[in-house]
């Protein structure tokens, strides 16, 4: 769970409108999602930022791989636009560091912000100082209560959730040939970013694949369950012929519960990268595919809706990343173009 933060469903920000006929990932007011590919800063342009002496502050709301490889994507789109990053902080979870952490960097002048609100209420309040200085916002997956757009921030970028949950339902379908039995492993908490991923898994199921039949299905809230989860669904059902686990994590627990049960058969998809996960997946096991996000991409976005924004540019509210699905045979270039790193030299060397 890499971007995962406080009180979203409690703000009513992001909702998933499924239907037989349509499906996709909306904006917190309804908006339509725009991809990152039509939000950019076009070369003609890259003369009159660099002119502007624009300088940025990442404030992140963790450290992690993703964050990482977010950092990347804005760095590298800051780096080829002349902006200066004059901060690059993380605030571990703690709403009163990131707070701390705009203030440090407000002293520094930045023209724009790039950041993950950690809590709508009290990051409405954290933003405020810069809001009012004319900072360009750029928010990470989460807005701050009440704040408007255009007026008060540039774009949310975030990841395309609904195909992230398609995607790893038409994989698993794929590793049944699209027959049988499937057990639904969701995140039994107010998460929209899990929430809307494990919802689209289902909705496709049950709309796409009229051969397939969700028989289980299972709430988790502490990944250290998922072990006990996992047996006590296949006790049940021990003719499962796939598992979805909300994300990578929980996932490793089922795939501990098939080996401990000598099940090679029963096959998993799950979300967001995991080298365990995926070394199963390379060497033929349980694991069909994983669905990752662009994060290098959401940087890269974040950093151009924001240089956009201060050139006077219409910037679309709600802007997302593409959806990956990573397999045995494209893990080492799937990897690259989601974290902008070399996959683990596990799940490349023969």
């Amino acid at each position: 769970m890499k971007h995962f933060v406080s009180n979203f469903a409690a703000a009513g920000l992001f909702c998933l409108a499924v239907s037989t006929l349509h499906a996709q990932t909306v904006g917190p007011g309804g908006e339509t999602a725009t991809p990152t590919s039509e939000v950019f800063v076009a070369d003609d342009q890259v003369a009159a930022v660099q002119a502007a002496n624009y300088t940025a502050a990442l404030l992140w709301h963790d450290q992690s791989d993703f964050v990482n490889a977010v950092t990347a994507g804005a760095s590298d789109e800051f780096a080829r636009l002349g902006i200066e990053v004059v901060a690059v902080t993380s605030a571990g979870f703690d709403a009163a560091k990131q707070r701390s952490d705009i203030e440090t960097s407000m002293a520094k002048r930045p023209s724009i912000i790039l950041s993950l609100p950690l809590d709508p209420v009290t990051s409405a309040a954290a933003f405020e100082e810069a809001k009012e200085a004319g900072v360009a916002l750029s928010f990470l997956s989460n807005l701050p209560a009440g704040y408007e757009h255009p007026a008060d921030y540039a774009a949310i970028v975030t990841d395309d959730l609904f195909q992230m949950g398609k995607q790893a339902a038409d994989a698993l379908a794929a590793a049944m040939d699209n027959t049988g039995t499937v057990g639904w492993i969701y995140h039994d908490a107010s998460y929209y970013v899990t929430n809307q991923r494990d919802n689209a898994f289902k909705a496709t199921i049950e709309n796409d694949y009229p051969n397939i039949s969700i028989v289980a299905e299972q709430g988790i809230s502490d990944p250290a369950r998922a072990e006990e989860i996992a047996n006590a669904m296949l006790l049940k059902n021990p003719d499962l012929g796939g598992i979805y686990v909300t994300w990578a994590g929980p996932a490793e627990g089922v795939l501990a519960a098939l080996r401990a049960n000598g099940n090679d058969s029963t096959k998993i998809v799950t979300l967001d990268l995991s080298e365990p996960v995926a070394l199963d997946m390379v060497r033929g096991g349980n694991v069909a595919a994983i669905v990752a996000d662009e994060a290098y991409e959401l940087g890269r976005a974040m950093a151009a809706s924001a240089v956009l924004d201060l050139l006077g540019e219409e910037v679309p509210p709600f802007v997302v990343a593409p959806a990956i699905t990573v397999t045995a045979d494209n893990v080492a270039e799937a990897w690259n173009t989601s974290l902008h790193s070399e996959a683990p030299k596990s799940l490349t060397e023969k």
